[in-house]
């Protein structure tokens, strides 16, 4: 089964878009979760994301869509979970609310989890160099996706598999195009994939929205 995998939309409608253009044919999609915060698009990538992907796993910004008070430290997240709380309407508010921690697919085969796959480790950042430390984790899996860290990479672990699709829509791996990658279940080979999106649209947009100016100049460095 060819599974195309998507993370960190946050919002980002053109980059997407972008991606949904560019992936090649697949059996299904499958979603590593954060599908808002940041940027302004939250009810556009919910109703585009429900209406691909197979499944969806939440992240840390779905999970606090209703108390962004939680991310006073980091503006540009609080900005974020506040326009989408604005913006999103009740039935988009509870899709969110009801994602699961953990999801698997092709038979049970693959983990899908947001960061950290331990329930008590939720929203630790595992960067690509961690990945053989999740052997443990593996268990009866050939492999776990999960997002997160915003930074592209796969690793082969425990005779399978660990890969991190990228940031579709706030690239932290110094590349601003925007990332996802294909899976294929049979082989555990991973296409890591890049396409540039209209990162302008997105800064024009985030003016409009009256959000952090940051929140748009870092798309453009991917940081």
């Amino acid at each position: 089964m060819k599974v195309g995998l998507i993370s960190d939309v946050h919002a980002n409608l053109p980059a997407l878009e972008a991606v949904l253009d560019d992936m090649p044919a697949v059996d299904r999609i499958v979603c590593a979760g954060d599908v808002i915060g940041y940027n302004p698009w939250p009810a556009e990538c919910v109703e585009r994301v429900r209406e691909v992907a197979a499944m969806t796993v939440r992240g840390n910004h779905d999970r606090t869509v209703e108390t962004p008070e939680r991310y006073r430290a980091n503006r540009m997240a609080e900005a974020g979970l506040e326009h989408a709380k604005e913006s999103l309407s009740d039935d988009q508010r509870a899709w969110l609310d009801g994602l699961p921690r953990a999801e698997t697919f092709a038979g049970d085969r693959f983990l899908l989890v947001h960061s950290h796959p331990a329930a008590e480790r939720e929203d630790a950042y595992v960067y690509p160099e961690e990945f053989p430390n999740l052997d443990r984790h593996m268990g009866d899996h050939d492999g776990i996706v999960l997002g997160h860290t915003h930074v592209q990479g796969s690793r082969a672990v425990a005779g399978g598999v660990v890969v991190n699709p990228g940031s579709v829509g706030q690239p932290r791996d110094g590349d601003p195009d925007a990332g996802y990658a294909l899976l294929d279940t049979r082989t555990d080979e991973v296409d890591l994939r890049r396409v540039a999106y209209d990162i302008d649209r997105v800064s024009e947009a985030v003016a409009d929205a009256d959000l952090p100016e940051r929140t748009a100049a870092r798309l453009y460095k991917g940081e």
